[in-house]
């Protein structure tokens, strides 16, 4: 019996010392950005884009960037959820009896995400070569969406499976079709879980780099159609960081304080909307 609880002590202590030691990361990561970035953040830093070229430019914001990673984000989840959602259900539901293929499917599934994304944006860079294109906000938003994918259909897919077959039997036994039972049954008693990978797959996008590094480009202007190039928060703290200038840099703390506080908003959200929204499941 004492050495049950000797060993509960320890793997306690353990726990404590790893919490510990994860939220002191935050705060100094938090702590070392704030203190670089505050005495560059102004209302001008944000509602201006850079004078000037984004490396030599003393003057201007990083409104291009925030800009371009809003639409960036917005739209290669948007464009994962269209895709996903339909595979994370079929596999639920239609393919639910045939376990080979939806372990075999889960299995690529995980290497996918497992898979570095800048593996992804050369991937999209070498399309780009093939059929002559040039980097684009496009270009970007697939190569993002491709990239989100796998975490998206994954993330759906471990809340999707939870569902009890008896929820699918009741369903089908009142004549609801395949379908019906996927789009009005499963997705509602799942829909927390769903907008947690929405929330997660969102933040995903909205913090790499190395996928749009070749595919997305970089502009000191605010794009005016999807076949023109787009800055990134992600970009502009890579390109304006290695700039001689002070003022540059601290463009790039501030970019980089700016996507810190939009991913922390955004898990916090996760959680928020995750136990809201709870209590729309049927319990069993």
């Amino acid at each position: 019996m004492k050495k049950h609880k000797l060993e509960e002590w320890i793997f306690r202590l353990i726990m404590f010392f790893s919490t510990v030691l994860i939220v002191a990361a935050l705060l100094l990561i938090l702590v070392s950005i704030t203190m670089k970035a505050w005495p560059a953040l102004s209302w001008e830093m944000i509602s201006q884009v850079p004078h000037g070229g984004y490396y030599f430019g003393k003057e201007g914001g990083i409104l291009n960037a925030i800009v371009g990673s809003l639409i960036l984000a917005f739209s290669s989840t948007f464009l994962a959820l269209l895709t996903g959602l339909p595979v994370a259900l079929v596999l639920n539901t239609s393919l639910i009896k045939r376990k080979r293929w939806v372990y075999f499917i889960r299995y690529i599934l995980d290497l996918l995400w497992g898979v570095p994304s800048i593996v992804y944006g050369a991937l999209g860079f070498s399309i780009m070569i093939y059929f002559g294109l040039k980097t684009s906000l496009l270009a970007g938003i697939i190569t993002v969406s491709i990239f989100i994918l796998p975490i998206m259909i994954r993330a759906m897919d471990e809340v999707i499976k939870e569902v009890p077959l008896s929820l699918h039997e009741a369903s089908y036994s009142l004549g609801a079709t395949t379908g019906e039972t996927a789009f009005l049954v499963i997705i509602r008693q799942c829909f927390p879980g769903i907008a947690t990978a929405v929330l997660l797959s969102f933040g995903r996008a909205i913090g790499d780099a190395a996928s749009v590094l070749f595919t997305c480009g970089f502009t000191d202007f605010i794009p005016d159609s999807l076949n023109e190039p787009a800055a990134t928060l992600p970009l502009a703290i890579f390109f304006q960081l290695g700039s001689p200038l002070p003022e540059v840099q601290a463009r790039a703390y501030a970019s980089a304080f700016i996507l810190t506080i939009i991913v922390l908003v955004i898990s916090i959200l996760s959680r928020i909307i995750s136990g809201k929204l709870n209590k729309n499941k049927i319990n069993f």
